[in-house]
């Protein structure tokens, strides 16, 4: 079952062995400084929104995955099309059983952004972010990312609803940005 609290060690607790693992500690949504703002602090799908950012489309590049049952998660990249540069890592738990059996294979094969594919498939959806992150990345992350070890970027945990359920809970970590 899932729940409308994630937390940042309940996510990893998905992955055991993560050596990405970066340190995090919890920041209040006024305190996420531009342009991570923009891009974390509201109720639209990150997919969207990286890729209004970047001005192109992303591809998702799944690094871990994991399924019992109906509860299925996956550890993620997303990285930009043109040019392959990482933008973001994820940790999702997805509860299949409140999707459609299109959405379901769609979610499991793993070639297609989670956003991209509940909104293609027009899933009623609603985004609440429940808490935001001061994030430093060790070295396997800050390798993903090309930036050194130890430098700050932000994230967002937050629960994805259909109708009154929640569907997925997801931890959300962008690559450091230019303010």
């Amino acid at each position: 079952m899932l729940t409308t609290e994630p937390t940042f060690d309940h996510l990893y607790h998905l992955f055991p062995d993560s050596p990405d693992r970066p340190a995090a500690d919890p920041v209040a949504a006024a305190d996420v400084p531009d342009p991570y703002r923009g891009l974390l602090v509201h109720t639209d799908h990150m997919t969207v929104t990286v890729e209004a950012f970047y001005g192109g489309p992303v591809d998702v590049r799944v690094l871990a995955r994991t399924r019992r049952g109906d509860e299925y998660a996956r550890k993620i990249l997303l990285s930009l099309h043109a040019g392959g540069r990482v933008v973001q890592f994820g940790l999702v738990r997805i509860d299949l059983g409140v999707c459609p059996p299109p959405v379901r294979a769609a979610i499991v094969e793993g070639r297609t952004p989670l956003g991209r594919v509940l909104i293609e498939h027009d899933m009623l959806r609603r985004i609440e972010p429940t808490a935001y992150l001061r994030v430093r990345p060790g070295p396997a992350m800050a390798g993903w990312f090309g930036c050194p070890v130890g430098t700050t970027t932000y994230g967002r945990l937050g629960v994805i609803y259909t109708g009154d359920r929640p569907a997925v809970e997801v931890l959300e970590i962008l690559a450091p940005v230019a303010s």
